[in-house]
Order: structure tokens, then sequence, then C-alpha cells
């Protein structure tokens, strides 16, 4: 009431602009921070203050979990580039062992001195269990039917084959030593001569989509090689 007149005093009506205005929400925290990521390297006091709960470590600072995650990523990155350097040393040793392979079989004289070095470089070597080469004529060569088992059916799309075979390819090929995947190398430029087949242990070693430059090598190697020793 006014103490003059004896009248209610009029209600005043707050502006709007005055309202309190409603706190920031998550979300839009997250969207301002996603949509500058450098926030806090232009408000480095705040790292310090910031703290985050951890399961196994109570509250640990944002500069503490930035660290924790730099040192992982430093780590899993060292962890792939030593695994690309036992890659690369590996290869190295391969490629030098195929090379020195090339090497002695255009000195060899017979065909069982093909087979002897074949078996002595890449089974002691390369440590791969078992290597047969097979001819298509000649002593101990593979029946017609045999030769043309695997040539319509290895070879029907390349010379080259590489996954498992089934146990009646494996006795032909390798009697009784072991091959749980193989790679069959077809030999011969006019017509086929025969195949190499190196057999593994390991029934992933040899897959489809293996490299063939150096078993394509090895091929040329022997495509001059066996004609003159066969007197094609």
């Amino acid at each position: 009431m006014n103490d003059v007149s004896g009248k209610a005093k009029p209600t005043i009506k707050l502006s709007s602009s005055y309202a309190e205005k409603s706190p920031l929400k998550a979300e839009e925290v997250s969207d301002y921070l996603l949509k500058n990521p450098d926030f806090f390297a232009q408000q480095p006091h705040l790292l310090e203050r910031l703290h985050i709960p951890h399961e196994t470590r109570g509250s640990v600072s944002l500069v503490e979990i930035q660290s924790e995650q730099l040192r992982k990523k430093v780590r899993q990155q060292n962890y792939k580039l030593n695994q690309l350097i036992g890659v690369a040393r590996q290869n190295e040793k391969i490629y030098r062992v195929y090379t020195d392979l090339n090497v002695q079989l255009l000195t060899c004289k017979s065909v069982a001195e093909i087979q002897l070095k074949l078996e002595e470089v890449l089974q002691e070597e390369l440590d791969l269990a078992s290597v047969s080469l097979r001819l298509f004529s000649g002593p101990h060569a593979l029946q017609e039917l045999q030769r043309r088992l695997f040539v319509e059916k290895r070879f029907k799309h390349s010379n080259f084959f590489f996954g498992r075979l089934s146990q009646h390819e494996r006795q032909l090929l390798f009697g009784d030593n072991i091959a749980e995947s193989a790679a069959l190398i077809l030999l011969g430029d006019s017509r086929p001569l025969g195949m190499v087949a190196v057999g593994s242990r390991d029934p992933s070693h040899f897959t489809p989509d293996m490299d063939t430059l150096l078993l394509k090598q090895l091929q040329q190697v022997l495509n001059i090689v066996l004609p003159d020793l066969l007197n094609y």
C-alpha cells in the first residue's frame, strides 16, 4: 500500500534481458570442444585444474591422461615399426637365398643334382618341410592322367598355385612328407616339362594372394637348365 494515497504500489515487471540464462548443456560443451580442438592449447591453465575419474587411479588430470595416451600411441607405433623391420629383414633373407639358389642351379649337371640343390636350400635355409621336382616325361615321371589332373585343375589360369592340396595330390607329389600347404610351379616354355612342388608345415604359409616374383625367377632358371638336361 502507498502510505500517502492508500493505493497499492504498481507491480514492476523485469525485462527479459535480466532473466537468468539457462545453463550450458553437456552436449553443447562437447560440440564446442570438438569444433575447437585447440581450445586447451589456448587455455593451458585449465589443464591442471581439470580432473577426470579413473577406474584404478582415482581422479587424474587431463594432462596425465593425454600423456598416457601419447605414450600408448608411441608404444604402438614402435611395435608396428619393429614388425615392419622384422618383415623387411626376413624378405631380404629370402631374396638372398633365392638369388644364390638360382646361381647354383645354373651349374647343375643332372636332374638329381637339381632336386638335391632345391632340397638343400629351401628346406635347410628357409625351413620348408618338403620339396619335390616332378617331371612329365622320363624315368619316375608322373603318369599322363596325373599330369592332366594337375595341369587342368591347378594350372588352369596360372603357372603358379598356392594353397592346400587334396590328400591324393599330396601323396602324388610329396609321398609321406609333410605339406599342409603348398606352392606349385609349372615348368616349361613351349610345352609343360614338369613342376616344382614346395610344402610347408603351416596350413596358412602358402596362400593364393602370395607374390610370385621370386618364384618366377626360379621358374625362368629351371626353364633354361632343364631342357638341356632332358635333351629337349
